[in-house]
Order: C-alpha cells, then sequence, then structure tokens
C-alpha cells in the first residue's frame, strides 16, 4: 500500500505493461491533480477517503468504496476532500 504524506501525493506503480498499468495513491488532505488528459481510459477506485473528481467539465463527488471511468481524451482533474488513496488501471489496448 502506499502511506500518506502531509501536503504531498504519494504513489506506488504495482503493475507497468504495454497492456496497461495499476497504480496507487494517496493524496494529502487538498491535494489534486490538474485539469489533464490521457489517451486511455482510466478506472479510479477510491480506497480511502472521499474526493471530488471533475469529468469533462462535470464534478463528481466520491466517497470509499466508490470507482468511476475517466474516458479517454475527456479533461479531468481530481481534488482531495480529505486525505484519500484510490487505486488508477488504466488499459492501453
Amino acid at each position: 500500500m502506499v502511506e500518506y504524506q502531509k501536503g504531498a501525493v504519494v504513489s506506488r506503480t504495482i503493475i507497468d505493461k504495454p497492456q496497461g498499468t495499476v497504480s496507487l495513491f494517496a493524496f494529502a488532505e487538498g491535494e489534486g491533480l490538474s485539469e489533464h488528459t490521457t489517451p486511455y481510459d482510466a478506472l479510479v477506485q477510491v480506497l480511502d477517503g472521499e474526493v471530488e473528481i471533475t469529468i469533462g467539465g462535470k464534478a463528481f463527488h466520491l466517497d470509499e468504496g466508490e470507482t468511476i471511468i475517466m474516458p479517454a481524451d475527456v479533461p479531468h482533474a481530481l481534488r482531495a476532500l480529505g486525505r484519500f488513496k484510490m487505486l488508477l488501471v488504466m488499459v492501453k489496448s
């Protein structure tokens, strides 16, 4: 697993294959990722805490245990509403 660090985003890649990646992230409260796009669909599962994820300009509030898909080539961003951990799965093929 990944541990929280004050004022930081911590990540650990579990699988890194040509077909895709699986990574764990731990976000300190208030941390996030600015708006960006990826060429692949991405699945986010919230493991701990809560997060606001914006996809294509629409905000979604997710709590522990919830999952969302961020479609390829659609701008998205996220902001930890408290301490927050997620599993990120990106499928490339």
